[in-house]
């Protein structure tokens, strides 16, 4: 009799309820698509990564001498021409250290064609919050190397900056809004000096907000969810077997 109650408890099948169904078939293709988008956000990130490295590796060179067709973004350019007095964006909620302050963006005439560009000119300290920062001036005919960067994504915005009298102050820096602002005919470039550049202000750029690593580091975590999702509803879908069928099993 022992022996027939011990088969009994071994002998389980496989019978998940309809709510263990439904949990199951909603939550592993959720936890997979996660893992897949971060890898493929991970991808993304090499591409970029791999393109920067690229550009980064070729020559600076004056803007008027580039083919109309050549690829801008990251690429080091040697720039001749005056800055506008004028036409200063203070970039807000920008912190170094745990300090607050702002990204000077201002515009840049390149010679020869005076071609505007928006040249952010690193960053400054803003202390006080009630009176805007006194930006210093950089004057007269200079020579920067500066790096083209990618057009802005659309991100999250704050509202708010001030819209009359310059200096503006800004949440966002897109191009099309600047170009508005500045009455420019066309949308400019947006480029970020390098060091040894006159002008230049705190130069330390932060670094990508993610690696590949990273990105590759949560899809696996999500697999891993979506492999123990999987092995649970496995468990609780066994079930200890009928014991009439038991009994049946036994008489045949």
């Amino acid at each position: 009799m022992s022996t027939s109650i011990d088969r009994s408890n071994r002998r389980r099948r496989f019978a998940p309820g309809w709510p263990l169904w439904l949990f199951t078939l909603t939550f592993l293709p959720l936890l997979l698509s996660l893992g897949m988008w971060q890898l493929d956000r991970a991808e993304q990130k090499r591409a970029l990564a791999a393109q920067m490295e690229q550009q980064r590796q070729l020559p600076a060179a004056p803007l008027g001498e580039l083919p109309a067709d050549t690829a801008l973004t990251w690429r080091a350019l040697q720039l001749t021409g005056q800055f506008d007095p004028q036409h200063i964006w203070l970039l807000d909620n920008r912190t170094r250290n745990g300090q607050a302050g702002v990204e000077i963006l201002q515009l840049f005439h390149d010679q020869p064609g005076d071609r505007p560009l928006i040249i952010n000119r690193g960053w400054l300290a803003w202390p006080d919050r009630r009176h805007l920062p006194a930006v210093p001036v950089a004057e007269g005919e200079l020579q920067l190397r500066a790096e083209v960067l990618p057009p802005p994504g659309e991100g999250f915005r704050l509202q708010g900056g001030s819209t009359s009298g310059w200096p503006k102050l800004i949440t966002h820096a897109d191009p099309e809004v600047l170009a508005n602002q500045a009455v420019l005919p066309d949308l400019p470039l947006m480029a970020r000096l390098q060091p040894g550049s006159p002008g230049a202000l705190r130069l330390d750029w932060p670094a990508m907000p993610m690696t590949a690593t990273k990105h590759t580091g949560y899809a696996v975590q999500w697999f891993t969810l979506a492999a123990a999702l999987l092995i649970l509803f496995i468990w609780a879908g066994l079930r200890p077997a009928h014991p009439e069928s038991n009994q049946h099993d036994e008489h045949d």
